[in-house]
């Protein structure tokens, strides 16, 4: 009803806590939007995916599974196709490499980021939902700098996820970090921004929005 493109339910801990992500859930929020809406959360299988679309879901997201076995990714595209498969990547600054994080960001990866990105590409997912852990909670703004090097790699839609806290915030995200969308929780649950005035903000500042 504010006015959001997309809604993505992320069961962050489903991983950890080896939690396959609830369908019951998915059918009854999607009874109460006409909003694109993303699942993700322990989900590693063409089963689970399967029943999430049929539950409502339009899209799904996997992410430490694709980690421990990339050839999930491809199984995913051939059965449902590119445009409803999303691969989140968490990811922390070590030194002057982002390294790929998976269990909700919580255990390091062999991956590089940028590499893994390109791979996540080539696999045929259809976007990328990037999550800089280091941002992540601080309401200091997005990973501006690592957004601009993926959206120069990549062709895929790239989410920006991870440290908004300002309408500016977002202005600068999809200005200088060429996001194609931005993802935010805490200030739209507690209504620190609303996003009517997030969006007339952002038209007002020459950036295309539905």
């Amino acid at each position: 009803a504010q006015g959001a493109d997309e809604l993505v339910f992320l069961d962050i801990s489903a991983t950890q806590e080896s939690r396959a992500t609830v369908t019951d859930l998915a059918d009854q929020v999607a009874a109460e939007i006409n909003i694109p809406f993303t699942v993700g959360g322990g989900i590693s299988s063409v089963e689970q995916v399967y029943r999430l679309l049929r539950s409502g879901a339009d899209k799904v997201s996997i992410n430490s599974a694709a980690v421990y076995r990339p050839d999930l990714i491809d199984e995913l595209v051939r059965e449902f196709g590119s445009q409803c498969i999303v691969v989140a990547i968490d990811a922390r600054q070590t030194e002057s490499v982002w390294q790929v994080y998976t269990s909700g960001g919580r255990k390091q990866s062999n991956y590089e980021l940028l590499s893994w990105a390109n791979e996540v590409q080539n696999r045929g997912a259809g976007e990328i939902l990037f999550t800089s852990m280091d941002h992540d909670g601080t309401k200091d703004g997005f990973a501006v700098e690592i957004l601009k090097s993926l959206n120069s790699l990549l062709s895929i839609p790239i989410i920006a996820s991870g440290g908004a806290g300002a309408m500016e915030h977002f202005g600068e995200v999809f200005h200088n970090g060429k996001a194609d969308a931005a993802l935010a929780a805490s200030v739209f649950h507690f209504n620190q921004i609303q996003i009517p005035f997030l969006k007339s903000f952002l038209k007002n500042n020459n950036i295309p929005i539905r």
